[in-house]
């Protein structure tokens, strides 16, 4: 079913998997969370599985995620009233509650370390459309990350991640230098994917990457090959290949023993028009067993980021005082450019109008 006539536009499509949490944010409780638009709450249900309800108790509009869990069910922290995973009401003191009205019951999955959920029909959540982590499932990576609420329109953080010019300056202490500037930046269309590549010749790592080659044992100062390979995916995800590798030995194709390879990982979720809940994390197929290496790197990744949370929310702040500019479109910016296409053409999917009979 598309969209109600006269409904309101979006910025994002609704049908489709969004990270929604961590699996250790719903451990001990309920948590509300807002995503597309939608007042969540997430809990652990019967089975310990997760469900997803709308944050609102039909009996005096509390949230319920405010409330608690017990035996598998929702209970409202104000009045006692207890829901089920499908969002009818199950029970409440004193009352007879079979008539009471039921709230929405998201689809949800979980599954690659995350929570997912479908805000969109539900009728239309097919898990076969969440976005494939082999990475996720493998002996052969290690990962850490984080979460970011960042004040921002999601699909600036798309631009971002798609143009890693910024670098340069945003990070010039950790992952930035001149090269990156220098490096010829190609876009391509991979199906529904939008790859953007850069690769660097016979460099010198920067203070993270140096980091990370001492991790991998490999020289920290030696001369290397590096790559940036892009890649973005409905709705809103981002997948990067970074890595460096002892020049000479084939750069991206450099056997395993020669290079300290990642994919930092980008889960964006709009949570209105102007924030987003910001998942991010760093998958690395050396020194897998290095715990202290993952806390270093998260660590590390984790600063990063936080400086372009700085830009993007005094960014956003910059737009909102000038909606009347219009921004530039540059070749670096090809990347964001065709991201934003491809939501674009999603969302106006299911903005077809329902048919009215006649």
């Amino acid at each position: 079913m598309a969209s109600p006539p006269n409904a309101p536009p979006t910025t994002w499509p609704k049908n489709a998997w969004y990270v929604a949490c961590t699996p250790d944010e719903i451990a001990e409780k309920p948590l509300g969370r807002r995503i597309c638009g939608e007042r969540l709450v997430l809990y652990r249900g019967q089975g310990g599985r997760a469900f997803a309800l709308e944050d609102f108790c039909p009996h005096r509009g509390a949230p319920l995620s405010l409330g608690s869990v017990r035996d598998g069910d929702l209970v409202c922290g104000y009045h006692g009233l207890t829901l089920g995973c499908d969002g009818k009401a199950v029970s409440m003191p004193g009352q007879r509650v079979g008539g009471f009205p039921g709230v929405r019951a998201f689809p949800v999955l979980e599954r690659y370390g995350f929570i997912w959920v479908w805000p969109g029909e539900a009728d239309l959540a097919d898990p076969a459309r969440l976005h494939p982590l082999p990475w996720a499932e493998s002996p052969d990576w290690a990962y850490g990350g984080g979460l970011y609420h960042i004040q921002c329109d999601y699909r600036l953080m798309v631009d971002n991640l798609m143009d890693l010019t910024h670098e340069t300056y945003v990070h010039a202490s950790s992952i930035g230098q001149k090269e990156i500037d220098e490096a010829p930046v190609t876009t391509r269309l991979d199906g529904e994917t939008v790859v953007t590549s850069r690769f660097m010749e016979k460099i010198s790592a920067p203070p993270f990457w140096r980091m990370a080659l001492g991790g991998a044992g490999l020289p920290e100062d030696a001369p290397v090959d590096r790559w940036q390979i892009c890649r973005f995916s409905l709705p809103s995800h981002v997948m990067i290949e970074v890595g460096v590798a002892l020049e000479g030995h084939g750069g991206y194709q450099a056997p395993a023993d020669k290079k300290a390879a990642s994919i930092v990982v980008d889960f964006i979720t709009p949570e209105t028009e102007t924030s987003h809940w910001y998942f991010w994390g760093m998958a690395r197929s050396f020194a897998v067993g290095d715990a202290a290496l993952t806390d270093t790197i998260r660590q590390g990744q984790g600063k990063i980021f936080s400086e372009d949370l700085q830009i993007l929310e005094q960014q956003q702040q910059n737009l909102l005082r000038h909606p009347e500019r219009r921004l530039l479109k540059l070749n670096i910016d090809a990347g964001g450019v065709r991201s934003r296409m491809l939501i674009d053409k999603a969302i106006a999917a299911e903005q077809v109008p329902v048919p009215v009979d006649a």
